[in-house]
C-alpha cells in the first residue's frame, strides 16, 4: 500500500494542475461543446474534482507500489504507459464513434497527461 503523504499530496498537485489546464482551455470548451457554457457551482466542481483526483493517485500509488516503481524516471514511464492505455484509448474512441471534436478530446486529453504524469513522478519519487 504506498505511503499516505505522496497520495494526498500528488491529489492536491493534479488538482491545482488542472485547475490550471482548464481555466486556460475553458474558453475553448465553451465554443466546443454546450455543457461547459454554463459551469457547474465551484463548490460542487471542486469537491468533485478533489474525490477524483484522490481517486486517481490512491489507484496510481497502489499500481506503482505493485508494480516497484521507483524514482522519478520510473514515475514518469507509468504515467505515459497508463496515458496511453487509458485515457488516450477512450478519448480516441469517442472522436472516431461518438464523434466528439478532437479539440475537445485533445483538451481532455492535455489534463489527462499532465494529471497521470504529475501523480505518477510523485509517489513514484516517494518509493
Amino acid at each position: 500500500m504506498p505511503d499516505v503523504l505522496p497520495v494526498l499530496v500528488s491529489a492536491v498537485v493534479a488538482f491545482v494542475l488542472s485547475g490550471v489546464w482548464y481555466g486556460v482551455f475553458g474558453g475553448r470548451l465553451a465554443a466546443l461543446h454546450e455543457a461547459y457554457r454554463e459551469p457547474r457551482p465551484r463548490a460542487a466542481t471542486a469537491a468533485v474534482e478533489l474525490v477524483r483526483n484522490l481517486v486517481l493517485a490512491v489507484v496510481t500509488g497502489v499500481l506503482a507500489d505493485r508494480v516497484g516503481v521507483s524514482g522519478v524516471g520510473g514515475g514518469l514511464l507509468l504515467g505515459l504507459l497508463l496515458w496511453i492505455g487509458f485515457p488516450a484509448v477512450i478519448l480516441a474512441g469517442s472522436v472516431f464513434h461518438e464523434r466528439v471534436p478532437w479539440q475537445l478530446a485533445a483538451i481532455h486529453a492535455g489534463d489527462w497527461l499532465l494529471k497521470l504524469l504529475a501523480v505518477a513522478a510523485i509517489v513514484g519519487t516517494w518509493r
